[in-house]
């Protein structure tokens, strides 16, 4: 079984080897990239007054990462007593742990919407919201539904990867599973192929979809894909076994 990964290659070996270990022959096709802002300004005068916000959310790994790093930039070393954190998933409270970092509430559902009701009364209370430049308002909206203020801020940039030469032979020739970690990887494939002369809705081997979670689904339902597979929980972890249970019981071709 022949499994596509289209998350950037740097954050897809743990994904890789699980599939790996349930018998898939792995084929790597990155097709978003993560960058760093050009100038981290308000992130860093943000940090710098952690004291000032009762959260912080933090609603991906990458999200995580840039936090870490900018504070370990900045010498801001640990957290202001009285600021919670809480943590979209396993993987980005995981990633806060590794720097001495514990999340305050991570939801069992491991998207946006989910984080609210584990904030508990925002009347009036400050939350700092270090998000991707195309992240969707869903959360900000709420928090301030709830009269909480939301203060976003692009930590960093999601942008479209080149196409990878090897991952694009693959395609050509037929691949088996295409996974989605999100959306915007969902676009973007969409958009390398259709550059490439490809039409993403009628690949050689017609290959199943799989996603991570429902709002990567979503994304892919509304680029016409037709989703076979939806992981739970929504992690890589999940969707492998998802994958498998799935393979299980379907012949391959």
């Amino acid at each position: 079984m022949r499994v596509l990964i289209t998350r950037p290659k740097a954050q897809a070996a743990t994904f890789a080897d699980q599939l790996r270990q349930i018998g898939a022959e792995v084929v790597f096709f990155p097709t978003i990239e993560i960058k760093p802002v050009d100038d981290p300004t308000c992130l860093d005068r943000a940090l710098s007054q952690l004291k000032s916000y009762d959260w912080l959310v933090l609603t991906s790994t990458n999200a995580a990462a840039v936090v870490i790093e900018r504070m370990a930039e900045l010498g801001i070393n640990g957290l202001p007593t009285g600021l919670s954190v809480a943590a979209i998933g396993p993987a980005t409270a995981a990633r806060l742990q590794e720097n001495g970092i514990s999340a305050d509430f991570v939801p069992e559902q491991h998207v946006a919407e989910a984080i609210l009701p584990g904030l508990g009364d925002l009347h009036g209370r400050w939350v700092l919201l270090p998000m991707a430049d195309i992240a969707h308002d869903t959360l900000p909206n709420a928090i301030q539904n709830a009269a909480g203020i939301a203060h976003v801020i692009t930590a960093y940039h999601t942008a479209s990867a080149e196409a990878d030469a090897e991952g694009m032979a693959a395609l050509r020739t037929g691949v088996d599973m295409i996974t989605f970690t999100s959306g915007s990887t969902v676009r973007n494939f969409c958009t390398l192929l259709e550059n490439a002369g490809l039409d993403p809705l009628n690949l050689p081997g017609n290959p199943q979809i799989a996603c991570i979670g429902p709002k990567t689904e979503q994304a892919a339902r509304q680029s016409g894909l037709s989703v076979n597979i939806v992981a739970n929980p929504h992690t890589t972890a999940g969707l492998v076994e998802a994958i498998q249970k799935h393979t299980e019981i379907t012949p391959s071709r």
